[in-house]
């Protein structure tokens, strides 16, 4: 058997150590190319991620658009004292961890699904044309797709037949005759939870699929020498083969939690159906346009500011948690 030298591994290691930033100074001069494709990436990230960051400082500040932000008088935690009194935000970080939550529970599992139908359509032609008939809504622009909810989901009148989902669900008798699906409090989360599914199940089942085509077709071939069935193959071969995709994309999603968009939930609200429709994004967009008398009026971007903060604070602590959990439970995670 081998045997290392001790003595010429500590000389290994001490060389090393002495010249670490020259090594690496060379590998980047070997490899430039690949560093000068990073430069975008970095610049979109700084521009985009890190610079906007300071405008977190709002959170304590009474913004005075005059002053700047640097200029403006510091408040200190005002904001949040007064999100803590506001049952208007509980309202709307309620409604946003419903959403999520349901979407997490509901959506997550879709894709799986979709990428495991896909892998066994054995017709290349077929399946590419499956594919890209569930990829399509996702390049649908949001406003599109709402008109289209919109439209599915009409009431009847006099003139008007209603919607082929109003129609359909009041055939099977499971909606009153004339129920405005969009003016409904008790339906909003279930049309936006359904209709997320549908926008988003296929684009998000290509990682899902590229898992599954990542798992060597030896494993079912042994699986089929031992009398496995189809079924016996997914849950024995396949699951497992996609674990790690799904604990990432897990913890990824968790992290999603709480940064619902405005955008789809603003285009579908209506006025009857605000006590489920609020979520913490649009209160913040409420609040950073917001012209009132009062306390509201002085601290209005600091409202805003505060909010989305503690938004993201919260969205970070579960994917840190929940990064915690996975490498705990399994040998998946993301750092």
């Amino acid at each position: 058997m081998f045997k290392v030298d001790e003595k010429e591994k500590e000389a290994v290691v001490l060389y090393y150590e002495k010249n670490h930033w020259s090594i690496t100074l060379k590998r980047m001069l070997r490899d430039w190319r690949l560093y000068v494709m990073l430069i975008p990436l970095i610049l979109v990230f700084f521009f985009w991620k890190y610079l906007p960051m300071y405008g977190l400082t709002l959170s304590f500040k009474n913004y005075d658009s005059g002053l700047g932000i640097l200029g403006s008088d510091f408040i200190g935690l005002a904001g949040f004292k007064f999100l803590v009194s506001d049952p208007t935000f509980w309202r709307a970080f309620r409604n946003t961890f419903m959403l999520a939550f349901y979407g997490l529970l509901f959506g997550f599992p879709i894709p799986i699904i979709l990428a495991l139908l896909f892998s066994e359509v054995k017709n290349k032609g077929y399946r590419s044309f499956l594919q890209v008939a569930t990829y399509l809504p996702k390049f649908v622009s949001i406003v599109v797709i709402t008109s289209l909810v919109t439209l599915l989901c009409t009431k009847k009148t006099d003139v008007y037949q209603g919607g082929l989902i109003t129609q359909l669900l009041a055939a099977l008798k499971l909606i009153p005759e004339g129920t405005d699906l969009l003016k409904s409090p008790q339906y909003f989360r279930a049309i936006y939870q359904i209709s997320g599914i549908w926008e988003g199940a296929g684009y998000g089942s290509i990682v899902y699929f590229a898992a599954v085509l990542a798992i060597s077709p030896t494993s079912y071939e042994a699986a089929k020498m031992d009398g496995a069935s189809k079924w016996a193959q997914i849950i024995n071969v396949t699951l497992p083969g996609m674990a790690s995709t799904i604990t990432i994309m897990l913890i990824l999603d968790i992290g999603k939690l709480f940064t619902i968009g405005y955008e789809k939930v603003y285009l579908l609200y209506q006025q009857e159906t605000w006590e489920t429709a609020d979520i913490v994004a649009t209160y913040v967009m409420r609040h950073s346009g917001m012209a009132s008398d009062g306390i509201v009026d002085q601290l209005s971007k600091a409202i805003a500011a505060s909010a989305d903060l503690l938004n993201a604070v919260i969205a970070m602590l579960l994917v840190v948690g929940s990064n915690i959990i996975a490498r705990r439970v399994s040998d998946t995670s993301l750092y």
